[in-house]
């Protein structure tokens, strides 16, 4: 293991303010046309922080040893709520995963182009140690950190609240309103922003075909592929204008297979024709767009390349198709290099080697990074890469930085983070919840006149939390969880709990044909007492149930979404959402057509 070295250079920031801008999906970098002279070096107004100059990328580059080079095409996550933690567990955690005691040890010594947050290693529940976990970070950094997260929204969250929770990407699609999808992530990306992140793994690109797809379903804003390039669109400049890079994913099209890639290795079945018209429109359209990135898939696509490697470690899907096929010529980052789905067929020390052979340039939490770190530049020194192909990558790495203002800026005052959670915000919020509840069935029970109510099934945060919103709405509701597979005991109780009742709702959550949630729903529509089913999840659930009084669809278990489901059993709410999906029948018949939605009025 090489000595990695601890001394700091100072970052090659230039004073002349100049402008970086990237151009259909990072085609290039532009001086801004506002530059008055090539000699000519206006001063910065005001406060504001000075751009780099055109020639930064290349001054920094020219500047930097291999070494160094090398850690930029790495983002990995460090455990800790702050950046030079002492906490027994997380020092622990980060020497045996990274071989330095917190984050700033090791942005010093490796010197990263990134790091991402997760709940369970940063904490993230509070915004002002986010920003100071943030800044810490940063300030350990010669060169500013892409600093990321995986906050999708919905089901696909790692910064809770008091961050505003938006319901997610299906429910966005069942209100068919891309101004909302717009106006959503351009507040979803300022409130990252004040906590000092700057990119963010969003929007899914996915187009979910395959009603069983266990890794993607509410992920996917639709199973219509114009539908999900028109909200990838909105959403790409939304979270930009908030403040925020993008990364579409999962390229090629990870929306039709019945495998979770963080598990196994899945296979798309599809045509090139196919892929063609049902996974490319909303990559191409994020790429028109400007999205900062596209992120791989661990999957293989036959028809895309029928050597079976994963799209991550592919050169005709990475390069051939995503840059030379779609001019795709911004960063490439992959999926979780710990994810099965990548590590089925090969080493840990040969799949960063293989990702940047495809055409990736950032390689996403290697499993044992410094094994990682070294076999990149084993392969330079034996020429299986070569250094002008690690060069281009940095390249775009550093425009990247350049262009979104983080070389610039990177710091976030911590005076900021009050838009976080704002009244605004959560008023966007349960706007789109509102409006994206849809009622699949209804024999007249609902509205709800009022009465007692009994919440059962899926989710103990999600009944109680739905429980509260219906006493708020001035019912009289009790919950009682029986989760994904009740007993026998489970269900007894609940048709017991449902004696005297007036109503009972159950939540439900990837239901099966004749599975346990099932057998719920049947036992309780032989008390008598009116029924009505709520999908938390992907809205297929509906296919699975007998006979209900009454069927909806939230997409989501989040607050706004339970909040808005109550008000639509009152009937404060219309219900107008529209189905973003098909949901096919146990026959293999369509139960409930795309479009599909009913309203009280």
């Amino acid at each position: 293991m090489r000595s990695p070295k601890l001394s700091r250079k100072t970052v090659l920031v230039s004073s002349v303010v100049g402008a970086f801008a990237v151009v259909g999906g990072g085609a290039g970098l532009i001086e801004a046309a506002s530059r008055r002279g090539e000699d000519e070096t206006p001063e910065p107004k005001g406060d504001e922080p000075a751009a780099p100059s055109p020639d930064w990328v290349e001054t920094q580059l020219a500047a930097m040893s291999l070494e160094d080079k090398v850690g930029q095409l790495f983002m990995v996550y460090v455990h800790g709520e702050s950046a030079d933690t002492g906490q027994s567990d997380a020092v622990a955690s980060n020497l045996e995963r990274l071989g330095a005691a917190n984050g700033a040890a090791f942005i010093a010594a490796f010197k990263p182009g990134g790091v991402i947050y997760f709940d369970w290693a940063n904490g993230l529940t509070d915004p002002d140690q986010v920003v100071a976990l943030s800044n810490g970070l940063q300030e350990a950094s010669e060169i500013p950190l892409l600093i990321a997260t995986d906050q999708e929204y919905g089901s696909v969250v790692r910064i809770g609240e008091p961050a505003t929770q938006f319901p997610g990407a299906m429910p966005l699609g069942a209100t068919r309103d891309t101004e909302a999808a717009r106006r959503a992530a351009e507040a979803a990306g300022a409130e990252l922003r004040a906590m000092g992140l700057n990119l963010n793994f969003a929007p899914d690109a996915d187009v979910n075909v395959d009603p069983q797809n266990p890794v993607i379903g509410v992920r996917s804003f639709s199973s219509d592929p114009a539908l999900v390039a028109e909200f990838t669109t909105a959403q790409t400049g939304g979270y930009q204008a908030g403040g925020v890079a993008v990364a579409a994913k999962h390229f090629p099209g990870h929306g039709d297979t019945g495998t979770d890639s963080h598990v196994g290795l899945p296979v798309i079945t599809h045509t090139a024709e196919e892929w063609e018209r049902i996974d490319a429109p909303p990559f191409t359209a994020a790429i028109a767009a400007g999205t900062d990135m596209v992120m791989s898939g661990h999957l293989q696509f036959p028809a895309l390349d029928d050597s079976l490697k994963p799209a991550t470690l592919s050169a005709p899907i990475l390069t051939g198709l995503l840059r030379e096929r779609l001019g795709f010529q911004g960063v490439v980052v992959t999926d979780s290099l710990e994810m099965e789905g990548v590590r089925t067929e090969y080493g840990d020390e040969r799949v960063p080697v293989m990702a940047l052979q495809a055409g990736a340039d950032l390689l996403l939490m290697p499993p044992d990074f410094q094994l990682a770190f070294e076999a990149v530049l084993a392969a330079v020194e034996s020429g299986e890469l070569t250094e002008e192909r690690i060069d281009a990558s940095v390249r775009r790495l550093l425009a990247l930085k350049a262009a979104r203002g983080i070389i610039a800026e990177p710091a976030t005052d911590p005076a900021g983070t009050d838009v976080v959670g704002s009244d605004e915000h959560r008023r966007v919020a349960a706007d789109i919840a509102d409006r994206s509840i849809t009622l699949l069935v209804n024999d007249g029970t609902l509205p709800f006149a009022g009465g007692s109510i009994l919440v059962t099934g899926w989710g103990e945060q999600t009944t109680a939390r739905l429980t509260e919103a219906l006493n708020a709405e001035g019912l009289q509701a009790a919950a009682l969880v029986t989760g994904e597979e009740p007993s026998a005991d489970q269900i007894k109780a609940a048709v017991t709990a449902a004696a005297g009742r007036d109503l009972v709702i159950v939540t439900t959550y990837r239901v099966k044909t004749g599975g346990a949630q099932a057998n719920l729903v049947a036992e309780l529509l032989q008390t008598g007492v009116p029924v009505v089913s709520a999908a938390v999840g992907t809205p297929y659930d509906a296919a699975h149930l007998g006979a209900v009084n009454a069927s909806l669809a939230t997409y989501s278990y989040t607050a706004p979404s339970l909040a808005s489901l109550a008000k639509v059993v009152t009937g404060a709410v219309d219900p107008s959402g529209a189905l973003p999906v098909d949901v096919p029948g146990a026959n293999g018949a369509i139960a409930f057509a795309f479009g599909h939605g009913l309203r009280y009025t």
